[in-house]
């Protein structure tokens, strides 16, 4: 086979996820590897995608190797997408797959994009590799690569393979009403930003924009992140995680955090584009990583403006569920323009203005606490480098590290003690269950005590 190995990472042949597939190709010399360093050359791809077409055209199969940035793939896989499907690249009936390195957060919504996309291309595609950053220098690691191949080489000779099922539906959106500027004076003293990558004022999306800062009691702002002269995509050369300075000169750093994080919300509006918000706003998403892995907008209340089929974009819910609750921001709503869209944006407005007021958050669920016992691990690992991460977890108390809880540890030691002998259980009754309560009860009697 021929296989087309897109390396979506910036760091072009020095990327940790490449050695994976190089690796692969002197284990298997039969078949011709052929690496286009998609990340690193986005740019010069944008105005040529003619070699890149070509081999598209000629290849068997794609793999897509990337390093997982913020939830998805780097902004710049996401550039060469789009460039895929701009161009018309020849891949209808051809296999995909991916290999992918990270810690594992989120790793399973960056593959789904991926997959997504492929399907979306007419693509046969078949489950990737999803690797620590440092697996292929293990004996496992090395096995589980190349067992990763030759099941996809198996999958393809057998002819196993996941594709697009259906026709897609046109999409019909309904438009949002602009009211007439309201009687009641606009309300001060909170900054509300609104951050988009809109480029058309007539467009379907400008006009659910409209409508939100018509019915929201506050005055609101608008950032355009189209506008901004963004120098590239992250480049993950962690230069930032001493200095919190980016190394591009672009200025984005300081205009981050004095124009975007000080406000006391934010909104997002954008287009679904390729099962994601688009390449923009991903370029957006992947320099926020001068903050590094620092939650810096705790506490603040979000919602989303969002113009197309989200009620069939489940991998995109995710991600935006998942950054609101990774983040520590209360979600107060996706307005979206499918069904009955004044309604929804009213209803986020509503929202978003009770959480503003109220000062209104919620425990964090799975993705958030899984996600954050992810990044303790990480950070607390890698303290000596990312030291302004570390500084910032410690002051949060992030590390909640289980085996330092040495008293509840004793205590689990005595329950397993008391579990195990049924002699025990049987004089004990109900006792156990009580005393479980028991501090609840108590805190119902103190309840009744303040009465």
């Amino acid at each position: 086979m021929k296989i087309a190995i897109i390396n979506g990472s910036p760091k072009g042949k020095y990327s940790i996820t490449l050695q994976t597939s190089l690796y692969l190709e002197k284990k298997y010399p039969e078949h011709e590897f052929c690496v286009l360093h998609a990340g690193q050359t986005i740019k010069a791809l944008e105005k040529d995608f003619s070699a890149a077409k070509e081999l598209l055209s000629s290849c068997d199969a794609v793999v897509f190797s990337y390093p997982v940035y913020t939830f998805l793939a780097p902004s710049q896989l996401h550039r060469f997408i789009e460039l895929m499907k701009e161009n018309g690249a020849d891949v209808c009936g051809k296999y995909a797959t991916q290999i992918s390195t990270s810690k594992h957060f989120y790793d399973v919504t960056a593959h789904k994009y991926i997959e997504e996309n492929a399907l979306d291309m007419g693509m046969r595609y078949i489950r990737g590799l999803s690797a620590d950053m440092e697996d292929l220098l293990s004996e496992k690691g090395q096995n589980d690569a190349e067992k990763f191949f030759e099941r996809f080489l198996w999958s393809v000779k057998e002819g196993i393979y996941t594709s697009q099922q259906g026709e897609k539906t046109e999409f019909c959106p309904v438009p949002a009403t602009v009211p007439e500027i309201l009687s009641a004076e606009k309300k001060t003293g909170k900054d509300i930003l609104i951050l988009t990558d809109n480029t058309d004022a007539q467009s379907a999306l400008a006009s659910m924009i409209a409508r939100f800062r018509a019915v929201f009691p506050y005055e609101t702002r608008v950032v355009n992140i189209s506008e901004y002269p963004l120098a590239g995509g992250c480049l993950g050369c962690f230069r930032c995680a001493v200095s919190e300075k980016c190394v591009y000169r672009d200025g984005f750093d300081t205009f981050l955090r004095e124009n975007i994080q000080k406000a006391d919300a934010i909104v997002y509006a954008f287009n679904i584009s390729d099962h994601s918000m688009g390449s923009r706003f991903k370029m957006y998403d992947d320099r926020n990583f001068c903050n590094g892995h620092r939650t810096v907008t705790v506490g603040m209340p979000v919602g989303y403006l969002v113009c197309g089929k989200y009620s069939e974009e489940n991998n995109l819910r995710t991600v935006i569920e998942a950054r609101s609750e990774t983040g520590g921001n209360f979600l107060s709503g996706v307005a979206t323009n499918e069904f009955s869209t004044d309604a929804e944006i009213d209803a986020l407005s509503k929202s978003l203005c009770f959480a503003l007021e109220t000062g209104h958050t919620v425990p964090q669920n799975f993705w958030g606490v899984g996600g954050m016992k992810i990044f303790r691990d990480l950070i607390y690992q890698m303290r000596g480098m990312m030291r302004a991460d570390h500084k910032f977890y410690k002051k949060q108390g992030i590390y909640d590290f289980p085996q330092k809880k040495r008293l509840t540890s004793m205590k689990m030691y005595l329950v397993g003690m008391l579990l195990s002998s049924d002699k025990i259980l049987s004089k004990m009754g109900n006792k156990m269950n009580e005393g479980m309560i028991a501090p609840y009860k108590k805190l119902f009697e103190k309840m009744e005590n303040k009465k």
